[in-house]
């Protein structure tokens, strides 16, 4: 028996300001934008209310722990022109912002890397509002 993907869970402003920002982008050919919004269409929209406090979002401070060697990441997703590598400031357009967007303290996440598919645990999620 196959198991259930994990549900993504968005709020509804994040999910209209990211649908706003996708629907300004050229689609054709870019992997990025065609993964977030695959990713868009299988969220469970709730309000500010219902949203759970451990779930990733806009503005999400993360930290993630590799499953191959234990080591640690904290990092933030942003909007695409407010990511800075070197704050952590990560994109939600990029490989592992879209892995990230939605999911939950607990949940495993993979995302391709370089060097293949990395598997990681969220392990903290800290949300501004």
């Amino acid at each position: 028996m196959k198991k259930a993907a994990p549900t993504l869970v968005l709020r509804n402003d994040d999910h209209e300001i990211l649908t706003s920002y996708l629907s300004s982008q050229e689609l054709s050919g870019n992997h990025s934008i065609e993964a977030l919004q695959a990713e868009l269409k299988k969220a469970k929209l709730v309000s500010k209310e219902e949203f759970p406090e451990d779930a990733i979002r806009l503005n999400s401070r993360v930290k993630v722990k590799d499953a191959n060697n234990g080591k640690e990441m904290e990092l933030m997703v942003v909007m695409p022109d407010d990511a800075d590598i070197k704050q952590r400031k990560i994109s939600v357009t990029a490989p592992v912002g879209i892995a990230l967007i939605g999911f939950r303290k607990g949940q495993k996440v993979g995302w391709q890397v370089p060097a293949g598919m990395k598997t990681f645990t969220i392990t903290d999620v800290v949300n501004q509002d």
